[in-house]
Order: structure tokens, then sequence, then C-alpha cells
């Protein structure tokens, strides 16, 4: 867990300074990364639509922010 956000921030930051982004070693890592992938028979999908039931299901309650009950009295 982060204890101190702001720590991590400038961290993050001065390693990026040092650490400017390497397309080529990014795009070859990515290549591996598919290739193993692909030999594990994770990618391409058997079926891409299974577990969309789940998805949709995680999808509306997360979004759902519920209705205010409209029976709620105020004391105002």
């Amino acid at each position: 867990m982060i204890q101190n956000a702001s720590i991590l921030r400038s961290f993050e930051n001065a390693l990026t300074r040092r650490e400017p982004a390497d397309h080529r070693r990014n795009l070859v890592i990515f290549e591996a990364m598919y290739s193993e992938a692909r030999t594990l028979g994770i990618i391409p999908l058997q079926n891409s639509l299974d577990g969309i039931d789940v998805d949709i299901r995680l999808a509306g309650v997360l979004n759902d922010r519920g209705a205010a009950p409209s029976n709620r009295s105020r004391t105002e």
C-alpha cells in the first residue's frame, strides 16, 4: 500500500526525467509479450464474447449510482 503518494509521484517524475521513453525497447518488449501470449494460447481468444455477460453485469453494478429514495424525509 502506498503510504505517501507525493513521494512516489516525485520519484516517478524524477525517473521520467532521467530515463526518457525508449520506443524501440518498448516495442521489443511488447512483441516478446505478445509472442509469449500466443505461445501460451491466451491470444487469440477462442470466443471473444466468452464472459461478456459477467462484464456487462459488473459494469452495471459499478456504474449504477442508485436511485435516491423518493420517500426520504427532510428534517431541515
